[in-house]
Order: C-alpha cells, then sequence, then structure tokens
C-alpha cells in the first residue's frame, strides 16, 4: 500500500531564530519512499541535515524572523500489516541485554520510573514476566488516563500524568514506559505518522502520534497504550528515551505557533485518496 504524508507549520519570531527539526521519516524507512522527502520553507533557508544519537534524521535551519513556514509532503510505501505481536514474548534477564539497550531501562526526564516504582511492583509484580505484563501495563494506562486534547501540557510527566489522570498520546506512552521501566523492562518513546487507515475516520484535526516500543524475546515490539490495538501504516519519526529526544521542533528562541496542519492517508498509484482523508 501507498501512503502520503506530511506537514505544514507557519511559525513567526521577531527576529532570526535557529531550529533543528525532526519530523522525516528515520533513516530505515528512506528505502521506501516513493520520491524525495523534502522540506520546503516559505522564504527559502539553507538546510542541514545529521543523524542524532538515537538514529533519528534532524535537519537544521534559521528561520530569518517574520512569519516562516515548512511544508513537506512524501509518498511512502507500506506493508499494510497491522503491528505485529507475539504473546508467547519473554522478558530478557538484563544481564543479557544488549549494550545500547540498557538506557532505555532508565528513568528519564518525562519518565521518572524510580518515582512509580513502589506502586509498578505492587500492581503488576506478581504477574507473570512478558507480554501478558507489558500489556497488562498497557491496559492499566489506556484506562487511566482520560484523553483530551484541550489537556496537552508540554512539561507533564509520566508520574504527572498518573496523578492527574489526564492528557494526550505522548502522556500515556510516557506513564506506560516509566511502569515498564520500573520493572525491569526496556521501554523507548516513539513518535511518527499514524492515520486512520483500516479503522473509522477520527473527525478530530490530524496530528503526530506517540506510542511506545518494549524489548522482548531479544527484539523491540509495538505497544500503543493510547489506541491499545494492533494499527496498519505507522510512519516512524523519532525514537529515544522520552519526548525530550524527539521534539518535532527546537526551537532557540522565542516564536509563535502559526499554522499546524499534518495528513496521513492511503493513496493509489495516482495519489487518490483510497479511503477517507484524515
Amino acid at each position: 500500500m501507498l501512503i502520503r504524508y506530511g506537514y505544514r507549520i507557519s511559525i513567526e519570531s521577531s527576529g532570526p531564530l535557529p531550529l533543528v527539526t525532526q519530523m522525516a521519516a528515520r533513516p530505515e524507512r528512506r528505502m521506501d519512499l516513493r520520491g524525495a522527502e523534502n522540506v520546503a520553507t516559505l522564504p527559502v533557508v539553507a538546510q542541514s541535515h545529521y543523524i542524532d544519537a538515537f538514529g533519528n534524521l534532524c535537519t537544521r535551519m534559521t528561520s530569518p524572523g517574520g512569519v516562516f513556514t515548512l511544508t513537506s509532503d512524501a509518498v511512502i510505501s507500506d506493508s499494510g500489516d497491522s503491528d505485529p505481536t507475539l504473546p508467547g514474548a519473554g522478558e530478557d534477564p538484563i544481564e543479557s541485554l544488549p549494550d545500547d539497550v540498557l538506557v532505555f531501562l532508565m528513568p528519564s526526564r518525562f519518565c521518572e520510573s524510580d518515582l512509580l516504582g513502589d506502586f509498578a511492583w505492587q500492581q503488576f509484580g506478581t504477574l507473570p514476566p512478558g507480554w501478558g505484563r507489558v500489556q497488562a501495563v498497557v491496559d492499566y494506562v489506556h484506562n487511566h488516563i482520560r484523553f483530551n486534547y484541550g489537556d496537552a501540557d508540554a512539561t507533564r510527566t509520566a508520574h504527572g500524568a498518573w496523578q492527574q489522570q489526564k492528557g494526550v498520546c505522548r502522556d500515556f506512552a510516557h506513564l506506560a514506559i516509566a511502569l515498564c521501566r520500573a520493572l525491569n523492562i526496556p521501554a523507548r518513546y516513539v513518535n511518527g505518522y499514524l492515520g486512520d487507515i483500516g479503522i473509522p475516520p477520527d473527525p478530530a484535526p490530524m496530528d503526530f502520534a506517540a506510542w511506545m516500543q518494549v524489548w522482548l524475546s531479544g527484539r523491540w515490539w509495538t505497544f500503543d497504550p493510547r489506541n491499545n490495538s494492533p494499527r496498519i501504516g505507522r510512519i516512524i519519526v523519532g525514537i529515544g528515551r522520552d519526548a525530550v529526544d524527539v521534539a518535532l521542533m527546537s526551537s532557540f528562541g522565542q516564536h509563535k505557533l502559526l499554522d499546524f496542519k499534518v495528513w496521513t492517508d492511503e493513496v493509489d498509484a495516482g495519489g487518490n485518496p483510497v479511503s477517507p482523508p484524515t
């Protein structure tokens, strides 16, 4: 299947504003692109690219000041398969984990697993280790937090979401990640595109989505505490310890957001929508 995805974002600043954006498909998906995935800016500015410590593709540029618009529109090939599951997957002993997985056991800025350790072991510690225990964590978070776009808070942490019982997809992911790490299960934060493919369209405006990956039986598996069901057509943009590592746009100065639009739709070979546009 083919998926058309992209965004249009406009900001305004009073002077030159250095930016780092992270809204492009991860390097491992570049071979799936049907054409270029470029960022067009108005006014046009110089851009440079680099791969960060987590393997994410980042773009550097500087807005000259005033109104500045970034647009990207690309098509990517996708298997059309839903998220794989393996209910028999088990937890790996810490001593056998790869070195690069260990960092995803540690507390981080938005995932204070140290503050949630007592609760995690009381709530989930008696469950059999493995996929079922992770799913129990996901079920708990899915039911514990009330989703509402109006409750978005850029400074809310996993512990805060647990206490307040409200938030958006990043809060669901942060809390589930923190609880898994407290149980000595490696978990990492994922940000990307997720359209309403294979499900009834959501009337709410499209946005980037957050979910998590958990290390079981020697590999990473996708879990989605917000939706709590396998989905089709995830396009990963960023992977990290939490939202700090996968910020869509890091600005080094003050600015105002004027416009924000995201699209993710299944299309045919001619670029025509196959399912209702989100």
